[in-house]
């Protein structure tokens, strides 16, 4: 008999892998109104697996089993309400589900592999609305589609289970008002709205590696989360497209540098100081095959040019020999694509990496009227490097003092607080 800790772990690790495949099948038995019937439906199949497991032990194939337990609630439910007004039975996908004859056979149907992969996909592309917030966009799909409880999600955003609950609620009331019907999108569709996907999946991604908020830098479960999602697209025919492989291979460029980010008493370690040889060699290989997969069709993607960066980074065998022009040049080809400040400040650490402190002030400069100079503390954490190599002190130090008051990631804060003892050191 198996240890209770082992089933544990066995159902935390399936549950991530596929709660939310079940919720997109159940979701389409029950319609997008029903959102939380289909939720609580798969909850109670990991309530059943829990009781029965520990006395009979977890099953040869445990997958099938949480997948049978929620076919046969699902049943139940629909057998209850076939005359009630809960469930929309009017839809032609679910007039089959009134009938005896016909009910157990179309649910059957429901569950089978090649289906259940596309309703999950249907239902990223439809919890990326444009008219949902991304905010909300990246909660529903941890909660309902990744299986984070209310509490982790709430953990990672440093923010409360109510503010999460309100951020769900939100979400699932738009599906239910507007009657949303997932479905993957028609080819002629497909790049636009795969934009807005990836995007999402990279905010996840990026909340994970860079957290905004909070003692942690790095929360490893959600950068997993994003890059699962990521497969997803790349696991189905019609959504493989060259910039999915590109944003693939830029996650796992990323995360490839994890374990040298931070130390062990959590501190962020920067680039130029980060030990090389923790940087695993096998990431980056399955990086460069996806970068390399990404190399097909006319489009070149902020992601092909991330990677691409990233890249150059994974190749230097140290800080100094990095081949800073060719990154100064895939930063040019991103700020012809899109002139964004970030992007934008960026290339200024770069410009003072290849031509110096001087150059790089003249560069900033540029940015001086623009609105991100009072909110965002790279700005002035950058200029505080900058005043730093020039040996004036007193402009470093009070530029990396307005960066901490801007930042509310405790390590960038401690960071920040080192550069400034070693400026008045």
């Amino acid at each position: 008999m198996e240890s209770e800790d082992h089933i544990d772990n066995t159902l935390n690790h399936l549950f991530r892998q596929e709660s939310g495949k079940m919720v997109a099948v159940l979701i389409k038995i029950f319609g997008t109104e029903n959102i939380e019937m289909a939720e609580d439906v798969v909850q109670d199949a990991l309530v059943s697996a829990l009781e029965t497991w520990k006395y009979r032990g977890i099953p040869d194939n445990p997958k099938a089993w949480l997948y049978r337990t929620a076919r046969n609630k699902a049943i139940d439910i629909l057998r209850r309400n076939k005359h009630s007004k809960t469930i929309d039975f009017s839809d032609p996908e679910r007039k089959l589900l009134t009938s005896e004859y016909t009910l157990v056979s179309t649910v059957d149907n429901l569950w089978k592999e090649q289906y259940i992969q596309d309703d999950f996909l249907a239902m990223m592309y439809a919890s990326c609305h444009p008219d949902i917030s991304p905010e909300n966009q990246i909660t529903f799909i941890l909660k309902s589609l990744c299986g984070f409880s209310t509490k982790e999600v709430a953990r990672s955003f440093l923010t409360s289970e109510d503010t999460i609950s309100k951020r769900l609620y939100r979400t699932k009331e738009y599906f239910r008002k507007h009657k949303i019907y997932p479905k993957i999108p028609l080819q002629e569709e497909i790049i636009d709205k795969t934009k807005t996907v990836l995007s999402t999946i990279y905010l996840i991604f990026n909340e994970g590696y860079n957290a905004t908020h909070g003692d942690k830098l790095v929360r490893k479960d959600v950068i997993s989360q994003a890059m699962w999602l990521c497969k997803s697209l790349l696991d189905n025919e019609r959504t493989q497209l060259s910039e999915v492989y590109a944003l693939m291979a830029l996650m796992l460029f990323h995360t490839a540098r994890i374990d040298s980010r931070i130390s062990s008493c959590g501190d962020l370690i920067l680039l130029s100081d980060q030990d090389r040889g923790l940087w695993s060699k096998e990431l980056i290989g399955k990086g460069n095959d996806y970068l390399n997969q990404s190399a097909f069709g006319e489009s070149l993607s902020t992601y092909h040019l991330e990677a691409a960066i990233a890249y150059q980074h994974c190749i230097s065998v140290s800080y100094e020999k990095t081949n800073w022009k060719e990154i100064l040049s895939y930063y040019d080809l991103l700020l012809k694509k899109d002139n964004d400040p970030i992007v934008f400040l960026n290339r200024c650490l770069v410009v003072l990496e290849l031509f110096g402190a001087e150059e790089a002030l003249n560069t900033i400069k540029k940015l001086e009227d623009h609105k991100i100079v009072g909110a965002y503390y790279l700005y002035y954490a950058i200029l505080g490097e900058i005043y730093e190599r020039l040996i004036d002190p007193n402009r470093a130090v009070g530029y990396y003092q307005k960066a901490i008051k801007l930042t509310q990631s405790k390590p960038e804060q401690r960071l920040l607080k080192r550069k400034i003892a070693r400026v008045l050191n």
